[in-house]
């Protein structure tokens, strides 16, 4: 969705250069770009409808103001309306209950649930600093239980014990009578996928409401999901009292199709947006920046904080002050330089949060390939002994040949990676003692950067 929308707005906005003021032609020509984009989505038809009816009567008769033209005019009251269809800024989890604060998870079979649990359980002990416990309520999944009490563990949360063989409304009370007694801030209740047809789980996951009276009723759903994530959406609604909703698999190829549709047919906030595998791939839904990103115009503010969560500052320190004291920058420190950029969501998952307008200046560049390049920069560092690593001088032909041999590549590609390290080893020396920003400056314009040609 995010690049099909991205790419018809601005066609049309090239198009309407020239143009003095917002008139029904033109408007008429951009609903008719967006209507097609959002069907292309699979955002369910009457939420079209409703969008379209929405921004054709906000944008006739709407001033151009200042340096806008029309068409940037018109996309800036699509962007307005798309971050009020999901949900306008961000709507924060309630934990404002007796201690514990009860979360039922519920949603399709398949969407992610399980995983999903694990991954809010992360984000409440790291970043809201609570005590949490999960429990399964999936006596029907085989290995359901398991899966939970793995997945949490890798969350840094407590896990309670379930069995098969009882019922989920007994396992749901024996959890919050342990929470109780042992003073945990939140419990969080994983339920079984099940179908919007299954009236029988439907019934028992209404029941389990009824008895545990959850604080937040949160509906996880595929992101990916069509047209049918309406039908199941108000299944759900039904069932129980929705009090918000977590997307899953933001990373996939639609990005906004479910988006739109759940959150206008349930009336609930998207309160998290799954949006790696990563356990701690989970961020709170803004739907203004989630928006900006479908318009291509990026997310700034996501790039500040994957940078901020991802860079180990210790690690950047310590090659700082190795610099400015004149120590030699190894193999070591460049395959840690890797690593942290994998860790922010490799270079891809960067670029996905620039505007669509920087993008497109480093449009020479392969991603694909950048990404293949790095990983294979990876492995050739990785297939060298720790002393090679200290000094790389020592890297003559013979062990060329072992380490290209060991990396799976040409010895080729082991010359390419060693020139471009002396690259960065000669402006590391440059840098000594001038800090590390006119460093970064010049990163950018380093010739053997992955996937530049």
């Amino acid at each position: 969705m995010a690049s099909t929308l991205t790419d018809r707005l601005s066609r049309l906005v090239k198009t309407m250069r020239g143009q003095a003021r917002i008139t029904e032609d033109n408007v008429q020509e951009m609903m008719r770009e967006v209507r097609m984009a959002l069907l292309e989505a699979d955002v369910a038809l009457p939420v079209v409808r409703d969008f379209i009816a929405r921004v054709k009567e906000k944008a006739l008769g709407a001033e151009v103001v200042g340096s806008l033209s029309p068409g940037q005019a018109l996309v800036g009251i699509v962007n307005r309306e798309l971050a009020t269809t999901m949900g306008e800024g961000v709507s924060d989890i309630n934990l404002v209950a007796q201690p514990p604060a009860v979360i039922l998870m519920a949603g399709l079979q398949g969407a992610g649930k399980t995983t999903t649990t694990a991954k809010l359980a992360k984000h409440l002990v790291e970043k809201r600093k609570k005590k949490v416990l999960t429990v399964s309520a999936d006596v029907y999944r085989p290995a359901a239980i398991e899966q939970l009490k793995t997945v949490t563990r890798q969350a840094g949360a407590e896990w309670f014990p379930s069995s098969a063989s009882d019922k989920p409304v007994d396992i749901a009370r024996t959890a919050l009578d342990h929470a109780r007694r042992h003073y945990f801030d939140v419990l969080l209740v994983d339920t079984a996928g099940r179908l919007a047809i299954d009236e029988a789980l439907m019934k028992e996951i209404a029941e389990l409401h009824a008895a545990i009276k959850p604080i937040e009723t949160l509906f996880v759903v595929d992101a990916m999901q069509g047209q049918d994530a309406i039908n199941t959406a108000k299944a759900f609604r039904e069932a129980l009292p929705l009090t918000g909703i977590v997307l899953t698999k933001m990373d996939g190829d639609s990005r906004g199709g479910a988006a739109l549709s759940v959150r206008q047919v349930t009336g609930a906030p998207i309160k998290f947006a799954g949006v790696s595998e990563k356990i701690d791939g989970l961020e709170v839904f803004d739907a203004e920046r989630h928006a900006g990103r479908i318009l291509g115009m990026g997310d700034i503010v996501a790039l500040v904080e994957e940078v901020t969560k991802g860079v180990d500052m210790a690690a950047a320190q310590k090659l700082a002050e190795k610099v400015k004291s004149g120590d030699a920058f190894d193999l070591n420190d460049f395959l840690s330089q890797i690593s942290q950029m994998k860790k922010m969501g490799g270079l891809s998952g960067l670029m996905d949060k620039l505007p669509t307008e920087m993008t497109a200046k480093a449009g020479a560049v392969d991603m694909d390939k950048a990404e293949r390049d790095v990983r294979r920069m990876e492995g050739i560092i990785c297939s060298m002994t720790p002393l090679e690593r200290r000094k790389p001088d020592l890297i003559k032909a013979t062990r060329k040949r072992r380490i290209a041999a060991g990396a799976g590549v040409h010895v080729q590609e082991v010359n390419r990676l060693l020139n471009q390290f002396e690259q960065m080893r000669d402006m590391m020396k440059k840098m000594k003692g001038g800090g590390m920003m006119k460093m970064m400056k010049r990163m950018g314009a380093m010739k053997g950067f992955p996937g530049a040609r």
